[in-house]
């Protein structure tokens, strides 16, 4: 990765690609911004857009269309194209169709001799992770999917609002797959310092409300699907998250889709669980303790993506 120069090139500018764009200029964490788009006219426009606010920001940011030519130099490649979910359609259901898409750009990137980091935000995510790495033969902990980063964000934010603490002091997670059987190891969680579970006792809290919390986190899509046809401000602020732990050799700790190999007794797979995300991609995953309940969980997720992947895309 080059350490002077930034540059990040966006394959996708739908409303989820352009969200991070926009996420990206404001924050001012790259040097270069480069927009593929299979409507070459489209990504014109959207980097005209994004240029003419340019002289009020306060670092210089070279913005452009281009081809996957510029991947080549490329530091990371974040891929957001595929087809929406639809309302009332699950992310799993998107699979056969997206996974071609993956493939096809994954191909084309390579042909340039990127020797980057891949960002996957296509849905269904673990799934398009996977494919992207096989189709790009890099080494796993350089194929990272966006995961449960925005559940987790999700979950913070209505734990935030519920116990009257800011979100930044709560230490909860979303594992698992990025859909419906994804979950919250909630003895893993912590309110500072402090097990939420014991937070919860001493102010005579009990543990239904903060399931229906979990309610709210895994229906949300569905939610604002059903009122704006799409979710995006909020996966473009978390993938600008996940590039600035990345530029910034951060070695922060976020729920990603990453690679299993053994960590969680599961191998072969993309799944969201905590990682540690530096300059190199995943440099560790964290292993939990999970009790019964949230093994069982786990694997009922492993299982559900791995069913998919032997399904559809072996």
């Amino acid at each position: 990765m080059n350490n002077e120069q930034r540059k990040v090139v966006l394959v996708g500018v739908g409303f989820v690609g352009m969200s991070l764009a926009y996420s990206l200029l404001n924050t001012g964490g790259i040097d270069e911004l480069v927009l593929i788009d299979q409507n070459y006219e489209k990504a014109i426009g959207e980097a005209m857009d994004l240029n003419h606010g340019l002289p009020y920001l306060n670092k210089k940011i070279l913005v452009r269309p281009g081809d996957y030519s510029e991947c080549r130099d490329a530091d990371v490649v974040v891929i957001c194209a595929g087809a929406n979910q639809k309302e009332g359609q699950s992310r799993l259901e998107l699979t056969q169709i997206n996974a071609k898409i993956m493939k096809d750009i994954t191909v084309k990137v390579m042909e340039n001799h990127f020797d980057g980091i891949f960002v996957v935000a296509s849905n269904p995510v673990d799934i398009m992770s996977y494919v992207v790495m096989k189709a790009s033969g890099m080494n796993p902990t350089r194929v990272i999917g966006s995961g449960t980063l925005l559940d987790t964000a999700r979950l913070r934010y209505y734990m935030g609002d519920y116990l009257q603490i800011s979100s930044s002091n709560i230490h909860a997670y979303i594992l698992g797959e990025h859909g419906d059987s994804s979950f919250v190891p909630w003895m893993n969680c912590f309110i500072g310092c402090k097990p939420l579970l014991e937070y919860l006792v001493e102010k005579d809290k009990n543990m239904d409300s903060i399931q229906h919390i979990y309610d709210l986190v895994r229906n949300a899509a569905y939610e604002i699907i059903e009122r704006k046809k799409a979710t995006y401000y909020g996966i473009g602020l978390s993938l600008n998250r996940l590039l600035s732990a990345i530029f910034n050799d951060e070695n922060s700790i976020l729920t990603v889709s990453a690679y299993q190999s053994g960590e969680y007794g599961k191998q072969g797979l993309y799944i969201g669980v905590p990682a540690i995300i530096g300059r190199q991609g995943i440099k560790e995953l964290i292993k939990l303790e999970l009790n019964e309940n949230d093994k069982n969980k786990f694997n009922h997720s492993c299982e559900t993506l791995q069913q998919t992947i032997n399904n559809y895309i072996e």
